[in-house]
C-alpha cells in the first residue's frame, strides 16, 4: 500500500466521495434525488473505511442543504471529521452566507465547497476567500457546459470556464468541475470539459462525475500538467468497480 506521502508527490488527489442525505451515505444519478442508492446508514464509519487509505482528503456534500440552501446535516459532517481527523475534509452543500460557513467550518471542514453563491454572488466567494486563506474552494457543476445551481435543481446561461474565469484572482485554493450528465452513471469524467476550464485559469481543477474505473483516474492524472490537480470518486468505489489501494499505487507509480 503506496504511503501518504507518496500519492501526494504523484501531484495529484485521488478524493473519495461521501453525500449526504438524511443522515444516510447514498449516491445520486445525474443528480436526481429520487434516483438515490443508499450505500451505508453510518457515513462517518464509510469514511473511517476510506481514511485508512493513502488519501489526500475527503469529499464530502450535504445534499439536503444543496436542496434546502442551507446546512442541513451538520452534525453527519461533524461525526464524519472526528471519526478521521486529522485527515481533511471538503464539504459543499448549501453554503450561502457567512453564517452557513461557519456553522461548516466548525463542524470540521478544512475546505469549504461554494457552489450556487458563487454565481449568484461572486463576492461573497472573494470576501470568504480573504477571511479563510486556502479554505475555500468554487464547485462548478455543469449540464452540457452551462452552470446549474440549487442542488442542481436550477440551470443558469453562466458557461463552466466563464464561471471559472471570474474567481481567478479571487485566491480560492480550488476548482471542482462536475460534469452532471455523468455522475452517478460510471460512464467515466469529461476530462475534455475539465480540462478547458483547468487551461482557462491558473487555479487547480478537480475534475468530479462519472469516473469508472482505475484507468479513469490514471487518464486524469496524466493531465496534471493541464491543470487538473484530482479527481472525485464515489459510485465506482461503492460498487467496487475502483480499488482505491489499486488506484492510490497506480497514480503514485506516474509521480
Amino acid at each position: 500500500m503506496p504511503t501518504r506521502a507518496a500519492a501526494e508527490r504523484a501531484g495529484f488527489e485521488v478524493i473519495p466521495a461521501i453525500d449526504l442525505l438524511e443522515g444516510r451515505c447514498v449516491r445520486l444519478a445525474q443528480g436526481d434525488y429520487q434516483r438515490a442508492t443508499v450505500y451505508g446508514e453510518d457515513p462517518a464509519a464509510v469514511a473511517a473505511g476510506f481514511a485508512a487509505h493513502a488519501i489526500p482528503r475527503l469529499h464530502v456534500v450535504d445534499l439536503d442543504g444543496a436542496r434546502a440552501g442551507r446546512p442541513v446535516n451538520a452534525a453527519a459532517i461533524a461525526a464524519i471529521a472526528a471519526r478521521v481527523r486529522p485527515l481533511p475534509l471538503q464539504v459543499g452543500g448549501g453554503i450561502r452566507t457567512l453564517a452557513d460557513l461557519a456553522v461548516l467550518l466548525a463542524a470540521g471542514a478544512e475546505r469549504a465547497i461554494l457552489g450556487t453563491a458563487a454565481l449568484r454572488d461572486p463576492e461573497f466567494v472573494r470576501r470568504a476567500a480573504q477571511m479563510h486563506p486556502g479554505r475555500i474552494a468554487v464547485g462548478i457543476d455543469a449540464r452540457d457546459g452551462r452552470v446549474a445551481v440549487e442542488g442542481w435543481l436550477a440551470a443558469s446561461s453562466a458557461t463552466a470556464v466563464d464561471l471559472a474565469r471570474c474567481f481567478e484572482d479571487a485566491g480560492v485554493a480550488a476548482l471542482i468541475h462536475t460534469d452532471i450528465a455523468r455522475d452517478g452513471m460510471l460512464s467515466g469524467p469529461n476530462l475534455e470539459a475539465t480540462r478547458a476550464v483547468a487551461e482557462a485559469v491558473s487555479i487547480p481543477v478537480i475534475v468530479s462525475g462519472g469516473v469508472s474505473s482505475d484507468d479513469d483516474l490514471v487518464a486524469a492524472a496524466r493531465l496534471a500538467g493541464s491543470g487538473i490537480a484530482g479527481a472525485i470518486v464515489g459510485r465506482a468505489l461503492y460498487t467496487g468497480a475502483v480499488s482505491l489501494p489499486r488506484a492510490l499505487a497506480r497514480v503514485a507509480a506516474l509521480a
